[in-house]
């Protein structure tokens, strides 16, 4: 393992959940961390929060889904800090109502299904291209996705247009590591089960909070992020399955 002291680190989705986990645990092993997601107060709120532990936090505030204000920001990370170790594609979303037989009834609800695949796909795609020339230029670099369970196996319960996403997520990954590996470059799809953060409030059925507190927490994800970013550079873990230890579908 590798010291992460004085590496940068790009996440998405930052402000809550996931995101907001992996920021405090990666600035507190020293990275700098630049904090991304679409509201520009809670981000604000958690850099104050990293900076009051002694921790360094930039916020760049952007809809992942708007590419030119995604690649403006790369570019403002290079030129503030002049390198990036560690991009968190971390942000996505999906909607309350994910069945076929609810688009059917009403193909209105494909408007929702079409920001769940622009937030999900091309989001993704949008903050790799972002990050790719400064880590081309380093020859060294993490690429870290939050897939699913979902885009390892089929769910219906993630609905149809999220599980498609994160299918579509891991061979965006995958392909990341299989023409820039031997450029150093890494890439790792996460793919975990139920975690509590905010999505599951779109569930149609909502957990009850015994329930969440079955579920992975966000600071379990953030520990593999942390992980992933100090891994030897010369071992790359392709892609990474989650899931809770006590499996409530059994009771």
């Amino acid at each position: 393992m590798r010291s992460v002291d004085g590496m940068v680190a790009w996440i998405t989705g930052a402000g809550t959940g996931i995101g907001e986990a992996t920021a405090r645990r990666l600035a507190g092993d020293g990275m700098t961390v630049v904090l991304s997601g679409r509201r520009e107060e809670p981000l604000q709120t958690l850099a104050e929060a990293i900076r009051s532990d002694g921790g360094k936090a930039q916020v760049i505030a952007l809809d992942i889904t708007d590419r030119a204000a995604v690649l403006e920001a790369g570019k403002r990370i290079d030129a503030d800090h002049g390198r990036l170790d560690l991009q968190f594609n971390n942000a996505g979303t999906n909607v309350t109502q994910r069945t076929w037989r609810e688009a059917a009834a009403d193909p209105s609800l494909l408007d929702g299904w079409d920001d769940v695949i622009d937030a999900n796909i091309k989001g993704v795609y949008n903050g790799v291209a972002a990050a790719l020339p400064i880590m081309l230029r380093q020859k060294d670099g993490v690429i870290a996705t939050t897939s699913s369970w979902a885009g390892r196996f089929y769910s219906e319960v993630a609905g149809v247009a999220y599980g498609a996403s994160k299918h579509a997520v891991m061979s965006l990954s995958f392909l990341i590591q299989r023409e820039h590996g031997n450029d150093g470059i890494r890439s790792t799809a996460i793919c975990p089960g139920e975690v509590r953060t905010p999505i599951l409030d779109r569930r149609p059925k909502k957990l009850t909070p015994d329930e969440l507190k079955q579920v992975i927490q966000p600071e379990d994800v953030a520990d593999v992020v942390a992980f992933l970013a100090a891994l030897s550079p010369g071992a790359c873990l392709n892609e990474i399955l989650m899931s809770p230890t006590f499996d409530r579908h059994k009771v």
